[in-house]
């Protein structure tokens, strides 16, 4: 059966990158394998997801880099599921993650909206049960 397996999140700096979504978010580097022309296959993972996962790809063309932090036109674009809220709201505030909105119980489930370095839009959200 099909399945998605990556999703391109266009960044800077593959360090910098790497940094933020191992060490702020708390997702594992996966794979981190040197290309030519000083470009890398770089893929992080939140710990526990199945099957997909961040490539983070460095913008190469002028072009690519408008597109930094702005993936999705402004809208929300990755849904970080967790099964406890407050226990990761709480530590991603504390490894400075920037929350945009407080949160919030919706129909769906508990919700805010964070950042990440490059100024992507991301739901953290523990769905209902």
């Amino acid at each position: 059966m099909s399945y998605l397996g990556l999703v391109t999140l266009v960044v800077d700096d593959y360090d910098e990158a790497i940094a933020f979504y191992t060490g702020r978010l708390g997702f594992v580097l996966l794979e981190d394998t040197a290309l030519e022309d000083d470009k890398r296959w770089v893929v992080v993972r939140p710990p526990g997801a199945g099957e997909t996962a961040p490539l983070l790809a460095r913008a190469a063309t002028p072009h690519q880099r408008t597109r930094v932090g702005d993936q999705t036109g402004g809208r929300v674009g990755m849904f970080l599921n967790t099964d406890d809220f407050d226990r990761d709201y709480r530590r991603m505030s504390a490894a400075g993650v920037v929350f945009e909105t407080a949160p919030r119980h919706e129909p769906y489930g508990t919700v805010a909206v964070f950042h990440d370095l490059y100024g992507n839009r991301w739901d953290l959200i523990e769905p209902c049960r």
